[in-house]
């Protein structure tokens, strides 16, 4: 699949990631972005020997959306400490199974990761080694009818405040709203027919919209928008007839 480039502004670079590829990886001949990356990079600037590329944050493989890279070390620091700091605002925009109520709320919960094994639960809060996972969803579409079950399904746009191992996924399958698609967290749905067998391979309904960073060399407020994929067309959503507000910026009363 071509790399999708959203922006390329001198150190940094951010990408859409197409559910179902890995962020990075060691395992040669499994296809990776960062490999599809570095790539771009040795090709368009002609360069001789390794390539650098800085990875300040990752998605879990069956999720698209906006990853962003660093083309030299000092980006590349600058980058982390954002993400150290949670000052960078990350909206994901979910399908998920049912009808989550209330409409709007926030979500605290204590994650506990499986020993060997990449999967997380939810525990409660004095379980030894969980950590403390937060976010805030809103509803945007309700009874989207699942175009082949038929099931009826939500879109959330989902704000972190937290970045856990699978936090949305396990936080929202927590309460009986799992991400379509999303086999590995207890759904019964497939989203893309195409998808891969495998559950922890499956492409889910799970999109990375939206971060807003300061640019690492100007410091000015930077937000990446990445567009839906194409399986989303099949619940009728597209960029065209999703032009909502987010979270962060309520309409007007």
């Amino acid at each position: 699949m071509p790399l999708e480039i959203l922006v390329e502004d001198g150190p940094l670079l951010a990408v859409n990631k197409p559910g179902g590829l890995l962020t990075l990886g060691a395992i040669p001949g499994i296809p990776t972005l960062e490999r599809q990356v570095k790539t771009h990079l040795k090709e368009r600037y002609a360069k001789a020997g390794n390539v650098y590329l800085g990875i300040p944050h990752r998605l879990d493989r069956p999720v698209s959306g906006v990853v962003v890279f660093s083309k030299n070390s000092k980006c590349a620091a600058r980058l982390a400490e954002q993400f150290r700091d949670r000052v960078v605002r990350k909206l994901y925009w979910a399908i998920v199974e049912g009808t989550p109520a209330p409409a709007t709320a926030d979500l605290v919960d204590w994650l506990l990761k499986t020993v060997d094994e990449s999967r997380v639960e939810s525990v409660p809060p004095q379980t030894d080694g969980a950590r403390e996972a937060r976010l805030r969803y809103r509803t945007l579409r309700s009874n989207l009818p699942h175009p082949t079950a038929g099931t009826d399904c939500t879109l959330l746009e989902v704000e972190l405040e937290t970045g856990r191992m699978h936090q949305i996924r396990v936080q929202l399958a927590s309460r009986g709203w799992p991400v379509v698609g999303d086999l590995q967290y207890g759904s019964h749905l497939r989203f893309d027919p195409q998808a891969p067998g495998d559950p922890r391979d499956a492409t889910i309904a799970l999109h990375a919209r939206s971060l807003t960073l300061k640019h690492p060399i100007r410091y000015d407020d930077l937000t990446i928008v990445a567009p839906l994929p194409p399986a989303w067309r099949r619940f009728g959503l597209s960029d065209e007839n999703l032009s909502v507000p987010s979270i962060a910026e309520p309409p007007p009363p």
